[in-house]
């Protein structure tokens, strides 16, 4: 396994290198300052794995990401940030990141992420899988997920109204509250996120 390991602080290169170099797979290890310099890399070296931090000068490792895996499709790449958000989780996933780990727990976890990825397995970080259930668990109150089930299935704030007996204000006024407490701002967010929780079923 050749591995880049892209990241802006020289000492937490070294800290990787140090770390994969206990792997007996990894052959080779190749570095990287930036996302430019990550693209030039892969483009050069072919790794089988890119290790990307997210917030790097001039290109960060999403875009990065994304810009790898055009050139490189076969390559994988595996987040490793201190960013513990699940925006920049499902950032990192849509532009093609087969794993995220949180740099506190990659001590622990690398290893088994290779392994994921190398069988084509998206891996998270058992800690961020933790704060994303909590997410969910205090997310939308009993009603509003009623609500948010019936604004994912296409149906009007008055159908709505209808359906739960409820006045129309009342729905708008959940779905107000609903987008406010997730940081969304429109109704495919919502659906998106509906989805995506579980809150309702895709076939």
């Amino acid at each position: 396994m050749r591995l880049l390991l892209a990241d802006d602080h020289a000492l937490v290169r070294g800290g990787l290198r140090a770390l994969v170099g206990e792997i007996p797979e990894v052959t080779d290890v190749f570095e990287a300052a930036d996302g430019d310099e990550a693209l030039a890399a892969v483009v050069l070296h072919h790794p089988d794995v890119v290790l990307m931090d997210i917030a790097m000068p001039r290109l960060n490792g999403i875009d990065a990401t994304s810009l790898i895996l055009t050139i490189a499709p076969n390559t994988r790449v595996v987040i490793v940030s201190m960013y513990q958000d699940e925006e920049y989780v499902w950032n990192a996933l849509r532009a093609g990141a087969l794993a995220y780990l949180a740099k506190t727990a990659i001590v622990e976890e690398l290893h088994e992420a290779l392994q994921f990825i190398r069988r084509g397995e998206v891996f998270i970080s058992r800690r961020l899988r933790r704060a994303m259930r909590r997410e969910v668990q205090h997310g939308p109150t009993a009603r509003q997920r009623e609500i948010l089930q019936l604004i994912a299935a296409g149906m009007t704030s008055r159908e709505i109204a209808e359906a739960l007996n409820i006045r129309v204000k009342t729905v708008e006024s959940h779905r107000l509250q609903l987008m406010r407490r997730l940081d969304i701002h429109d109704v495919a967010g919502l659906v998106r996120y509906a989805v995506r929780h579980g809150v309702v079923q895709t076939h």
